[in-house]
Parts: C-alpha cells; structure tokens; sequence
C-alpha cells in the first residue's frame, strides 16, 4: 500500500533539505509500525513551515501562542481509516525543529523524521494524553524510527511512569 503525500513549502529555511524522501520513508516506516488498518488510496498533507506560521496554527486550533514542532490535524475518526481516503494534514516547524535537534545533539534529519513519524501516528490515532496511550505511542515511534536506523528518540528521557513519581 502506497500513501499518498502532499508537500507544501512555505518557508525557505526548508530549502536545502530532501523533503520527498525523508518524507516517504518516515511515513511508510510510522505506518508498517502502526496498528491500523488504512484505505488503499490514504493520503496526507504536510506543511513545511517556520515558527511564525505554526504558532498562528498553535494559536487558532488549540488556543496555545507559542510555535510548537509538530502539529497533527486529523481528518477521519481512527474507527473509520479503513474507508477514509484522507488522513489528515501534518505542520512542521523549521525553527523549532532545528533548536530541538541541537539542544538534544541529534542530527537535523533524524529529528524531522521523528516528527513525521509523531505526526502521522497522531492522524491514525496515536496519542500522548493519558499515560498509557504515551507509552504505546512512543513504542511505535521507536520501531518506526529503528526501521530508519535512527536511534531510540527517549533513550536519555525519564519513562513516562517515573516523570510523575
């Protein structure tokens, strides 16, 4: 199964990165590690944007003004992805993504493909809400990104049950 993606640039910060296939790649590996069952013509759309752009989105969908990574915007209830051909739509914040990847010394595209993967996850279902759903969640990040040869994201992260001791 081949889901089709949409890519939308609107900053020019993203130039220098290949977008097509680290895009494909983090999709394919977040979805043969997700369990859902998808439509046979499932797409998505991804804005590639800068912080400017996704704190407006922050701010208009979910009241927060500050940019953020990674915004998901599901488009079909996760009990009907079988028959939905639209997933969703996916924002990525340059700026933020960058300053992310310095400050946890992880390389730029190994990040960017860790928030397709977070984002996608989060089209099909995935959330990080309550505790359980978290740890779910990240375990399907982690085999998605080992697909990729990236290493474990949360590896030098305090486990979501003792953050809260």
């Amino acid at each position: 199964m081949t889901i089709e993606i949409d890519i939308a640039v609107e900053s020019e910060k993203w130039a220098a990165i290949e977008l097509d296939s680290l895009v494909s790649l983090a999709v394919e590996a977040a979805r043969a590690e997700s369990d859902v069952e998808l439509a046979p013509s499932a797409e998505i759309s991804l804005l590639f944007c800068d912080d400017a752009r996704i704190r407006e989105l922050n701010r208009e969908w979910r009241r927060l003004d500050k940019p953020t990574n990674v915004l998901s915007f599901p488009a079909s209830d996760p009990s009907r992805l079988s028959q939905a051909p639209l997933l969703g739509d996916i924002a990525i914040a340059f700026e933020t993504v960058e300053r992310e990847s310095i400050d946890e010394q992880k390389s730029f595209s190994d990040h960017l493909s860790h928030m397709v993967v977070h984002g996608f996850l989060h089209l099909v279902g995935y959330d990080h809400e309550i505790e359980d759903d978290a740890e779910v969640m990240e375990e399907a990040e982690r085999r998605a990104l080992a697909r990729l040869g990236i290493a474990d994201p949360y590896a030098a992260t305090v486990p979501v049950e003792s953050a809260q001791s």
